[in-house]
Order: structure tokens, then C-alpha cells, then sequence
């Protein structure tokens, strides 16, 4: 049985006025410098262990070998890449580009949204994509990031070859610990990963140090000369580098996903402050061993690692591999939870992880699929290297949708000038588009992957979203509007029962199909009876005051909109408290809660194949109980059911 389309958060969205909400949340009981060490282990982790792999995999491609002009240029794209990519775009542009204090692919559609004034299908379509691209990325980015560190474990002095037939169980035996301990929230993950974070940049610093001090040449390569030379000298293999040199910024998406769960200020601290410095350190010292040590090309950043130090070196390359998994994460948690409140979603069972801050959130659905994802990676390619061929489409992907997104708004709401708006555009899309067809490369070695996965996602939410519209059209189309129920029960008045009866609808206009049942079977009306309809915010939060619009439309009926914010998880009965200081008086323990159970069947002539008419009918059915969704009491609510076909 599935619910019917009234007890699905709408898809339609309203606007609110401007409120403090419009500025970041205040975050009670978190000082700014607990939250930027936070950030450190939950933002930072996956960018901040790069390092183990991205040179490597990179000199793997650069057809000079380990010769200094091929260690410049690349540790000089790197750099570059860094600095543009993250600092110049995502630290500098776009997180000025929050959706009043949340970030990521879907905050900044609902943002352009609203800056256009009107429903763009392209600007959807984008925001749908980009979502969808970034679980991609959420089931790569640990696979990749805990089996590298896992292999390390065969460089063990004299004992690392035992250690080479359990490295695949070693990572997966951490991989599942880590999405066992999810149910614990970012905030206890954040103050347990930061302070590791913190250690672990300051030690791979550390281990750069020397050998920069032994080769202070190596500075030479953070100038943009080597870069283009070693691009230009390798021809077409320029961009087989350059696939290599994007795994130096993986998670930079994931910063602007999780501004919710810290703000922009701490991330942005955390970035500039200790971040960028520390990963400059490490890949300097790391092209400076190379150029003194050729044969250290082979894994340069182990090779870092004296003797004496190895073993608590390893130890804490681990952790900061487990935590590197930890951005995604909580970034996938935060785009699924956007995504079911403005509708391309069905619901799920969403749980809120701290009392102080309202973006830290677990999905325990997500976080079983991601779960089984990244283990079923790590059986199926076996190593990093392979996997390193899978990872960057589909994050280049959502950076070129992000770019596009940040254009609409730029323009519409910032109010920039065609020419200004360009400038910025055009050189961010030639950088984004370079590394996306350089990662477009890797798609037969293993980029299919994420590719699929992410296409598979887009199909979901583009059938969700239609069904549901499909579905509030028919509804529609076979309701009795409510100016003509009144009319028809003032002449034929049921027999009342006291009490309050609480229907919930997406289209307050027409008679909701549980009324028209409960009339047709039960043949009673209540004395009070309250039309609710739960809407959606273009915003991540609604004030207290906005939250509730009560329109009487006759003496039996009163229409209730409950607005929520695409951050926030509607509860019902708290809502319906605020109705009492607005002059709608009931006792809510009298109230009976009626929900429409529809029983979807597919059809022939439909808006959508057959084949479609299923995997929305299958999604409908795997919704989290509408009483469980909206907090409703369960002793309260009452369901009646109809068959339909959509």
C-alpha cells in the first residue's frame, strides 16, 4: 500500500520572508574554534589524505619519468589546481553562494530558484544531476581513501609482505566500523576526528620539511611555467596527468555540502589556516625525495616515513583514511535529506544527531547503501590504483554543474553584470571541463562505475518527481473541490461527532480522498475539521512566526498550511500547538489524524512507460510511514485506503 500523494512532503515550495535565518545559524554551545577543529576531521579528511596516492598515480602517467622538470610541472598542477579549484572557487565564491547557512548541489538549485522567480526545468534538471553525481562520489571516495592506507601495510619493514593477503579485509573491516559509527552523529564524530586530523596534518608537514630543506630548489615549482611546460611537452598524455592531478582535490565539493553541519567561517579557517599549508609542505617534500631519490617515485609518500617512525605513522595514516571517508558521508547525508523535503525523494527515515545544531543528521537507509556500495568496490577493483581510474567523473561532473548553478545566481540575485559574471564563469568552466575530459579518459578502466550509479539516481528522482505529479493531477482531476463539498453540506448535513478531525492534503483546494471516505463509509463529519496541508520552503529554514497560515473556509472546514524549510523534519503536533496562539483551539489529544492509503497500480495509458509505472510504485511502497515521517502520534491517526492507477 502506498500513501497517497497528500502525505508526501510537497513538492511544491513557498517563499518566506527575510529573517534572521537569512544569516548563518548561530550555533549554541559550540565555540568558532571547536567547530573549525571539528570541520578539520569531517570537511577535511578526504582532501587532507590525498597525498598518500595523488603523486604517485600522477607520475605513473608523465613520460619523463622522475626527472626534476617532471616533478616541477606536476607539483606545480597540483598547487594550481588547489589554488583554484578550492581556495580561488569553492573557499573564495562559492560558499558565498549558501542557502541561508546550508550548502551543496540541491541548496544552490533551490537558490537559483528563487533568484530566477519561477520553475526553470533546466535549472531542476541540473540540481537533480549534480545530487545525484555526488553519491557517486560518496561510495568511491572511502573505497579509495582506507584501502590505500591499507596497503601501506605491505611497505612494513621487513614484515610487510605477510600483511599482503589481508590487506582487502583490513579495509573492509575499517569500512564497516566507520558506518557502524555513524548512528553516534556528526558531532560526536567531528570531536573525535578533529583532534586526529589536526595531528596528521601537522605530521605530514612535518615529513616534507626535510627533504625541502635538503632540495629548497623544489620551491621553483610553484611557478605556473612547469605546469604548462610538463602539459605541452606530454602532448595528448597531458590529460592522463591531469586525471592524476584532480586526486589531489578530492572532497572539495564535499566542503560546500557540509557549510550546514559547521558554517563558513570555521571551514573556511580550518582550509587556509592549517589545510593548505600543511598539504603544500607534504607534496613539496615529496617531490624533493623524488628528484634526490628517483627510484622513491614508486611510493613517494611513504618513502617520507622514516624507519623509527613508521609504525605510528601507519596508525595514524589509517585514521586519517577512515576519517577522509567522513566528508562524503555526512555530505551524502545532508543531500538526501534536501532532496526528500522538496520531493524527489519518497520519504525516509531521517534522525536528528544533535540538540544545538540543526544540519547534523543520519540516514540510516543512506548510510546502508553507501555501506554496501564501498564494499562491493573494494571486492570488485581490488586495489587503489584501479580505483584511482574509477574516481573524478562524476566529481568533475557536479563542479561543472555547480559552476553553471552559481552563474543563474550571480546574475539574478547578486545582481552582476553580464561581462563580471563571464570573467568569473568562463575561466572556472575551462578548468572544470579540462579536468572532467582528462577524467573522462579513466571510463572503460573503471569511471563507468560512478557513472552508472549517478544515472541510475538521476532516473529515480526524475520518475519519483513525475509520478508524484501524475499523481496530484488525477487526484485533481477526480476530487470535489471544497466550495462545492461545503455548498452540498449545508443541504445535506452528516450526522458530527465532537472532536477534531485532521486531514492532511497537497492540494488544500480540493476534498482530500480520506474526508470523502470517511463521509462515504462512516457517514460522519466532526465538529472541527482542519484541512492541513505541509509545504516546502525554498529556504533551509522556516521562523517560528511564518511557520503557520490558518484560512477559515467555512463553518465545518479550516485550512492550515504548515510551511518547513528543505533542512528541517516536520512535526506535525508541535506545529498544530502554534495554531492555539493564532486562535484555533482544539485538544490535540482528541484530534484523529486521517491519512489517504492509496494502492497505486500501473496503467497502460499512463504519462510514463510502463516500466516506469513500476519503479515509482516500488518507490512509493519503500516510503518511511507517513506517521513515523511527520511525528504524528501513531494512537491518533487513522488511514483509509482506495486503489488508483497512475
Amino acid at each position: 500500500m502506498a500513501v497517497e500523494a497528500s502525505a508526501q512532503p510537497s513538492a511544491q515550495t513557498t517563499e518566506t520572508s527575510p529573517t534572521a535565518d537569512d544569516a548563518p545559524r548561530k550555533r549554541h554551545g559550540d565555540g568558532f574554534w571547536a567547530l573549525t577543529l571539528a570541520s578539520l576531521g569531517v570537511v577535511f579528511g578526504d582532501i587532507g589524505t590525498s597525498p598518500i596516492y595523488a603523486m604517485r598515480l600522477t607520475l605513473e602517467h608523465v613520460r619523463q619519468g622522475a626527472g626534476h622538470l617532471a616533478v616541477y610541472g606536476v607539483i606545480s598542477l597540483i598547487f594550481w589546481a588547489l589554488t583554484l579549484i578550492v581556495t580561488v572557487k569553492y573557499v573564495g565564491v562559492v560558499m558565498r553562494a549558501d542557502n541561508k547557512g546550508e550548502g551543496g548541489t540541491l541548496a544552490l538549485m533551490a537558490l537559483a530558484q528563487r533568484a530566477l522567480g519561477r520553475r526553470s526545468l533546466f535549472v531542476f534538471f541540473l540540481g537533480v544531476c549534480g545530487a545525484a553525481l555526488l553519491y557517486g562520489d560518496g561510495i568511491i571516495t572511502p573505497a579509495i581513501s582506507v584501502l590505500s592506507a591499507a596497503e601501506g601495510l605491505k611497505g612494513a619493514p621487513t614484515i610487510g609482505h605477510a600483511f599482503t593477503p589481508f590487506v582487502l579485509p583490513v579495509a573492509g573491516g575499517i569500512l564497516i566500523a566507520l558506518f557502524m559509527f555513524q548512528s553516534r552523529g556528526t558531532a560526536h564524530v567531528g570531536r573525535f576526528f578533529g583532534p586526529i586530523t589536526l595531528l596528521w596534518f601537522a605530521a605530514i608537514a612535518v615529513l616534507g620539511v626535510g627533504p625541502i630543506i635538503e632540495r629548497p630548489d623544489i620551491l621553483l615549482s610553484l611557478n605556473p611555467y612547469y605546469a604548462a611546460r610538463l602539459l605541452i611537452e606530454n602532448g595528448p598524455v597531458g590529460l592522463a596527468i591531469l586525471g592524476g592531478v584532480f586526486l589531489a582535490v578530492t572532497g572539495a565539493e564535499a566542503l560546500f555540502a557540509d557549510i550546514g553541519h559547521f558554517g563558513k567561517q570555521p571551514i573556511r579557517t580550518a582550509w587556509l589556516a592549517v589545510a593548505i599549508p600543511c598539504l603544500m609542505l607534504n607534496y613539496l617534500g615529496q617531490g624533493a625525495l623524488v628528484m634526490a631519490h628517483p627510484a622513491a617515485k614508486a611510493d613517494p609518500f611513504f618513502q617520507l616515513i622514516p624507519g623509527f617512525a613508521y609504525w605510528p605513522m601507519m596508525a595514524l595514516t589509517t585514521a586519517a583514511t577512515v576519517i577522509a571517508s567522513q566528508a562524503i558521508i555526512t555530505a551524502a547525508f545532508s543531500v538526501t535529506q534536501q532532496a526528500v523535503q522538496l520531493g524527489l525523494l519518497p520519504r525516509m527515515d531521517i534522525k536528528r544527531t544533535s540538540e544545538s545544531i540543526a544540519g547534523q543528521i543520519y540516514v540510516p537507509q543512506v548510510n546502508t547503501f553507501l555501506m554496501v556500495g564501498v564494499l562491493f568496490l573494494i571486492v570488485l577493483f581490488q586495489s587503489s590504483d584501479n580505483l584511482g581510474s574509477a574516481y573524478g567523473i562524476a566529481v568533475t561532473g557536479t563542479m561543472v554543474i555547480t559552476v553553471l548553478l552559481l552563474t543563474v545566481i550571480e546574475r539574478r540575485q547578486w545582481k552582476w553584470s553580464l561581462a563580471g559574471s563571464l570573467a568569473l564563469t568562463i575561466p572556472f568552466l575551462v578548468i572544470d571541463v579540462t579536468f572532467l575530459a582528462s577524467n573522462s579518459l579513466k571510463f572503460i578502466e573503471g569511471g563507468y562505475f560512478p557513472v552508472a550509479l549517478g544515472g541510475a539516481l538521476i532516473l529515480i528522482m526524475l520518475t519519483y518527481t513525475r509520478g508524484v505529479q501524475l499523481l496530484f493531477d488525477k487526484t485533481r482531476r477526480d476530487s470535489v473541490p471544497m466550495k462545492d463539498l461545503a455548498e452540498i453540506l449545508k443541504h445535506r448535513a452528516p450526522h458530527r461527532v465532537a472532536g477534531t478531525a485532521v486531514f492532511l492534503t497537497s492540494d488544500p483546494d480540493v476534498a482530500p480522498v480520506a474526508l470523502m471516505h470517511n463521509l462515504k463509509h462512516n457517514k460522519v463529519l466532526h465538529e472541527k475539521n482542519v484541512i492541513l496541508t505541509v509545504s516546502t520552503a525554498e529556504t533551509p529554514r522556516v521562523r517560528e512566526e511564518d511557520r503557520i497560515r490558518i484560512d477559515p473556509m467555512s463553518g465545518e472546514f479550516t485550512k492550515v498550511t504548515i510551511s518547513y524549510g528543505f533542512m528541517e523534519q516536520p512535526n506535525l503536533p508541535k506545529a498544530l500547538a502554534l495554531c492555539r496562539k493564532m486562535g484555533l483551539k482544539f485538544d490535540i489529544m482528541s484530534t484523529s489524524f486521517f491519512l489517504g492509503r492509496r494502492s497505486v497500480v500501473p496503467a497502460v495509458q499512463s504519462g510514463m512507460p510502463l516500466w516506469q509505472d513500476k519503479l515509482f510504485i516500488f518507490l512509493m511502497k519503500n516510503a518511511t510511514n507517513p506517521t513515523d515521517f511527520f511525528n504524528i502520534p501513531p494512537g491518533r491517526v487513522v488511514e483509509l485506503g482506495t486503489q488508483v492507477t497512475v
